[in-house]
């Protein structure tokens, strides 16, 4: 009682000095180390194999569980950009990065251009939608590799000759041939994926973007010039190691590597739902147009 009443007295976070100083020794000793280079599953696990085949069977709901779409680098939390009116609602989680070596390796000119979009984030110029804010806030499709590490669960559907993965945000999705390959009609969002096995990985090589996407919400970006390695790797029933690496000689000055596991969602009610976030932008996307009316 006397306790309760101490703390009644002084408020929720009175007293919590020492345990903020020992958790925020932790934080920073995890953010510090990076990703981890390997899981704890083993790698002598042998996926059980698509019907027909003898390739593991990747179908299912999978989701990441980083904080990498705030920031794919090493970071703290942050308030959201409108904290006055919104408290911690929509505050930046603190993060280790899935960056490997936590280092991108920007051109001089592309670090500027990242610093500008992070600063620009939320500006919007109705005139040049493509270029202002980021993609993700305008319900643009994510792009490769952000919708693999995006907070949702999405869906694998393996067939023999192609893969394809839908996600929720922006009601989006990609195929991924295993067969007849070829190069990409147009560039786009996602890019063009192609493809193979090697043993238990499946390899995708992704081509033909369109430079429109971002890595996360901090800026990091790519131009039009972007491909990506994609590698697959069952390591146990419910988790996939996912790495993914990044080559842009327009933006970076070597390829560089994101790597974290997926974890298969396995509740009885487990299901894909959409995310249709087209009628949440409109007032965000063209509210400057609209004229006020003085009524």
């Amino acid at each position: 009682m006397a306790l309760n009443a101490e703390v009644s007295r002084r408020g929720p976070h009175a007293g919590c000095a020492a345990p903020i100083v020992l958790v925020v020794t932790a934080v920073a000793a995890l953010l510090l180390s990076g990703p981890p280079a390997a899981y704890a599953q083993s790698d002598d696990y042998r996926a059980p194999r698509f019907p027909g085949t003898d390739v593991p069977d990747l179908s299912g709901m999978w989701q990441a569980l980083t904080n990498a779409n705030w920031d794919i680098q090493n970071h703290g939390a942050a308030p959201g950009p409108f904290p006055e009116l919104l408290g911690a609602w929509g505050a930046q989680p603190a993060g280790a990065g899935i960056v490997v070596g936590n280092e991108i390796p920007y051109r001089p000119e592309a670090l500027e251009q990242k610093r500008r979009n992070f600063e620009n984030r939320l500006t919007i110029d109705p005139q040049n939608l493509h270029d202002s804010g980021d993609p993700e806030a305008k319900c643009y499709i994510a792009g490769v590799p952000r919708a693999m590490y995006q907070p949702y669960p999405f869906q694998i559907v393996q067939r023999e000759d192609k893969i394809l993965m839908a996600f929720p945000f922006a009601a989006s999705s990609r195929y991924i041939f295993l067969a007849d390959h070829s190069e990409a009609p147009v560039d786009n969002w996602m890019g063009w994926s192609n493809g193979s096995w090697d043993g238990d990985t499946l390899i995708v090589d992704v081509t033909a973007f369109n430079g429109q996407t971002w890595f996360d919400r901090a800026g990091n970006f790519a131009s039009a010039g972007l491909h990506v390695v994609e590698r697959y790797t069952p390591t146990s029933p419910y988790h996939i190691r996912y790495e993914a690496t990044i080559e842009d000689p327009n933006t970076f000055t070597r390829p560089w590597t994101v790597r974290f596991p997926l974890y298969r969602r396995v509740e009885e009610n487990v299901a894909f739902l959409d995310m249709r976030c087209v009628e949440f932008t409109e007032r965000f996307l063209y509210g400057s147009l609209v004229k006020e009316s003085g009524r």
